[in-house]
């Protein structure tokens, strides 16, 4: 069966790359294939469908359902490939030179199709403890679809032992990530002809102070802050992202969007920094604003929220993914993952090991190494050799 192995990974993973899950998009038909695979096995799982009945999460337990288990997570859903250069179709598995190449087989289909080519293994082993598949939607566009899942795991009456989350990290164990809180503010000022410019309320301009004070706390951050010498940036980061304003040269601008980040180490930072801005926002923004007219002002709305990821380095779920990676060092990384949310919601420690490199993540030509795949697959069958103890 081992030497089945690689065959196996090659043809799961042709298969679900094949599928166009761009996060705007449906993911029910690549859920129906999972399924379909993992009932030709023998093997049912439970769906987590969203409000909209157009996405689904998948919880799959290999193994008796009546012990806490250890859970392998990925996402389904892909970045888009509008306006990038591709040489190939990007919804086609090529392989060359021991790479593969398509969208998402780094981050992270490949992962995906490493664990499901694992079941047969799973359930040739005598598993005493149960290993779980965790397979989300919509991870792309803000660690969405893992949500209602982490619910549902956190009302079950046993809770899992820990959870292996399969991002790109070259099968390093990841410890912690950065928090992420982004928000978006949109100025509503007063239109006025640019000849008479005083006697309207120029959004962008008050929204150049916003950004005048994110920079300067940026600034701070990056001086003054707490630091881990574990991340290649060593501090919390601060940036205004996006600004769009103004409708022509000679109108005074009624409106500007802008929106704000803030990559955080510690576990509840990233809010706390955006919220502390947001107040002096309002208190010392807003009301010169409402002083010249009392309908402007600003209104701010969050887009995206995950707590970070700091897991002791000699935390049993640690020493037991190292055991599996075959390698003793650790590292975090600056991007967000699932991870952090197991924890948080449904109190599941956590690390974050896979295959392949961020490097490759959401672009162009995105290609994994075969041999990333077997290395992610031996470590699954040293998982499966533990759970068989």
């Amino acid at each position: 069966m081992q030497n089945q192995r690689p065959d196996r990974i090659r043809k799961l993973l042709a298969d679900l790359v094949a599928f166009d899950t761009v996060s705007d998009r449906s993911n029910l038909p690549l859920i129906d294939y999972i399924e379909r695979y993992l009932g030709s096995l023998g093997v049912s799982g439970q769906r987590i469908v969203d409000e909209t009945g157009q996405k689904s999460s998948l919880w799959v337990t290999v193994g008796p359902e009546d012990k806490p288990g250890l859970v392998l997570s990925g996402h389904t859903d892909v970045v888009p490939v509008a306006g990038q250069d591709w040489s190939r179709n990007p919804f086609e598995l090529v392989e060359r030179n021991g790479r593969l190449y398509g969208r998402g087989t780094t981050d992270m289909k490949g992962f995906v199709a490493v664990c499901l080519a694992m079941v047969p293994e799973m359930l040739a082993a005598d598993l005493k403890t149960p290993i779980n598949l965790a397979i989300s939607y919509d991870e792309e566009i803000g660690c969405v679809g893992v949500r209602p899942m982490l619910r549902e795991i956190a009302r079950k009456p046993i809770k899992p032992l820990g959870c292996f989350v399969g991002e790109p990290t070259q099968m390093q164990v990841i410890i912690g990530h950065k928090g992420k809180h982004g928000v978006r503010a949109t100025f509503r000022g007063l239109a006025r002809h640019s000849s008479i410019a005083p006697d309207g309320v120029n959004a962008i301009e008050h929204a150049a102070d916003l950004i005048t004070e994110i920079r300067r706390r940026a600034a701070l951050l990056a001086a003054d802050a707490e630091r881990d010498s574990l991340y290649d940036v060593p501090h919390s980061t601060l940036l205004t992202s996006i600004v769009h304003g103004g409708a022509a040269l000679n109108i005074v601008p009624d409106s500007c969007v802008m929106e704000f980040e803030c990559r955080g180490i510690g576990i509840a930072e990233s809010r706390e920094v955006t919220d502390a801005i947001i107040a002096w926002a309002k208190a010392e923004i807003e009301p010169a604003m409402r002083k010249r007219h009392p309908e402007c002002g600003i209104d701010f709305e969050e887009i995206l929220d995950y707590p970070a990821l700091d897991t002791a380095a000699d935390a049993p779920i640690v020493t037991l993914a190292k055991q599996l990676a075959g390698r003793n060092d650790h590292a975090k990384v600056a991007f967000g993952t699932e991870a952090s949310l197991f924890v948080s919601m449904a109190d599941v420690p956590s690390v974050v090991v896979g295959p392949g490199a961020i490097a490759q993540a959401h672009t162009p030509d995105e290609f994994v190494e075969m041999s990333q795949l077997e290395a992610c697959g031996d470590f699954v069958a040293r998982l499966i050799a533990h759970c068989a103890k």
